[in-house]
C-alpha cells in the first residue's frame, strides 16, 4: 500500500479502535475506587480460583479486591452484597444454591429476583456420583437397586444441609424412588476423609477432587451429574443417561450485584468477564481444576436463575429438605 494510503488508512482506523475500547456509555469514570468481591466460600475452592483470577487479570484502574466471607449458610455474603450501594463496587460471586435453593430451605435474609442484579454466569463444575469399593453396586442402576433393597441402609455425606452435595443427592432419591441416610459435614474435604475409608459409602463432589482417588481404585465412579457428559469422561454416562429420568444437577456460578446498579456498569463488567474468562489460557487453566468457563448475558443468568429456583422448589418442598 503506497505510504500516503497507508497514513489515511491509519489515521481513520484511530478513532474505531478508540471507540472499540470506550466503556459504555454512563461508565465512564467506573470504577472510581477499589471493587469488593464476595466470595461465600473459604480460599482455595473452585469459585475461589474463579474470582482470583478475575481480580488478577481484569487490569482495571482500580484494583479488584476479592473478600471471603462464610458462614450463615453462605447467606450472609449474599446479604452482604444485597444491602450494599448499588454503584458497582460489590459485587458478589455466588454458587447457584444460594439464589435457588437457600430461600426454599429457609427464611433468607435478602429475596433472589429483588435484591440482585444479574450480570453473568462464569462457569459450571463438574461433579461426579461415587461410591466406596466397598459398595457392591458398578452402576447406577445397581445402587438404586440396592437403596431399594435396603432402605436408609447406605449413608451419603455431603457439606452441609442444602449444600450442592446434598442437593443432588436428594434429586437422586426423590427421582429414583430410594432411601439413604444423610450425613453432612463442615465441607467437602471431611466429608471426603470419611469416603476414603469407607466410613461413608455414597458421596457426589467436585471431579477434580475425586477423580485422583477413582483412578487409584480408592472410589468407584458410577456417573457424571450434570445433563452433559464431560468433555474429560467422554465415555461416562450422565445419571440421566444411567436410567434416573429427568436427572440434572448443574451445578454453576455467576457474578451479581445489588439491586439498581446503572445497565452501562453492568454491561461493563459483564463485558470484561467474559474477556478475561474465555481466553484459551484461562478456559484450559479453569479446565485442569473440573470447571468449564460459561459466560451469558445479563438476561441469560436471570432466566436461569429462576428456571432452577423453580425447579428446586419443587424438589425441596417433595423431600421435606430444611437448612442447618
Amino acid at each position: 500500500m503506497p505510504a500516503r494510503l497507508l497514513a489515511v488508512a491509519l489515521i481513520v482506523a484511530l478513532p474505531i479502535a478508540a471507540l472499540a475500547q470506550k466503556p459504555p456509555a454512563g461508565a465512564e469514570g467506573y470504577p472510581s475506587r477499589p471493587v469488593r468481591f464476595v466470595v461465600p466460600l473459604p480460599p482455595g475452592g473452585s469459585p475461589d480460583l474463579v474470582a482470583r483470577i478475575l481480580a488478577a487479570e481484569l487490569n482495571w484502574p482500580q484494583p479488584v479486591i476479592v473478600d471471603n466471607r462464610t458462614g450463615g449458610g453462605r447467606n450472609l455474603a449474599a446479604e452482604l452484597v444485597a444491602k450494599s450501594t448499588p454503584d458497582g463496587h460489590t459485587w458478589l460471586l455466588t454458587t447457584d444454591n444460594i439464589l435457588t435453593a437457600n430461600p426454599h430451605l429457609g427464611k433468607t435474609p435478602f429475596d433472589p429476583f429483588r435484591d440482585f442484579t444479574p450480570v453473568t454466569q462464569v462457569a459450571r463444575f463438574q461433579f461426579l456420583l461415587v461410591v466406596h469399593p466397598s459398595v457392591p453396586a458398578k452402576s447406577v442402576q445397581e445402587l438404586v437397586a440396592l437403596a431399594k433393597a435396603k432402605p436408609g441402609a447406605l449413608n451419603f455425606a455431603s457439606s452441609g444441609n442444602g449444600s450442592a452435595q446434598h442437593l443432588g443427592t436428594a434429586m437422586l432419591q426423590y427421582l429414583a424412588g430410594i432411601e439413604m441416610t444423610h450425613v453432612p459435614y463442615k465441607g467437602a474435604g471431611p466429608a471426603l476423609a470419611d469416603l476414603l475409608p469407607g466410613r461413608i459409602q455414597v458421596f457426589m463432589g467436585a471431579a477434580n477432587s475425586l477423580l485422583p482417588h477413582v483412578k487409584e481404585g480408592r472410589l468407584r465412579l458410577l456417573a457424571s451429574v450434570g445433563a452433559q457428559r464431560l468433555a474429560i469422561l467422554p465415555d461416562m454416562p450422565t445419571i440421566a443417561e444411567a436410567g434416573v429420568r429427568g436427572y440434572r444437577h448443574d451445578v454453576w456460578s455467576c457474578v451479581t450485584m445489588p439491586a439498581k446498579v446503572p445497565p452501562a456498569i453492568v454491561a461493563k463488567v459483564n463485558a470484561d468477564i467474559a474477556r478475561v474468562l474465555n481466553t484459551p489460557e484461562t478456559k484450559a487453566r479453569l479446565a485442569s481444576q473440573g470447571v468449564d468457563v460459561v459466560t451469558g448475558s445479563p438476561q441469560a443468568l436471570a432466566r436461569l436463575i429462576r428456571e432452577d429456583y423453580e425447579r428446586w422448589g419443587k424438589i425441596i418442598r417433595a423431600t421435606g429438605m430444611r437448612a442447618d
